[in-house]
C-alpha cells in the first residue's frame, strides 16, 4: 500500500465536492485534506484510485484555476 493509499484508507477522512457539480453527480472529482497531502478522487468512483499530492502543490494549482 502506497502512502496515498494509507491515507486514504485512513478514517477521519471527510469528502468534498465542488458545489458547482451536477445535481446528477458523477461528473466532478472529490478532495479531502489530510496533514499530510490533500487527496483527489473520480466522485463516481469513491472505492477507485486516489491521487495524493502535497498541500503545497494543490494550493499552487488553486491558485492557478482561481486566476483564470
Amino acid at each position: 500500500m502506497n502512502t496515498g493509499e494509507k491515507l486514504a484508507h485512513a478514517s477521519g477522512n471527510t469528502w468534498f465536492k465542488s458545489s458547482y457539480s451536477g445535481a446528477e453527480g458523477g461528473e466532478c472529482l472529490e478532495v479531502a485534506e489530510t496533514h499530510e497531502a490533500v487527496l483527489i478522487r473520480d466522485s463516481k468512483q469513491a472505492s477507485g484510485p486516489i491521487l495524493a499530492v502535497g498541500v503545497d502543490a494543490w494550493a499552487g494549482f488553486v491558485r492557478l484555476g482561481v486566476g483564470r
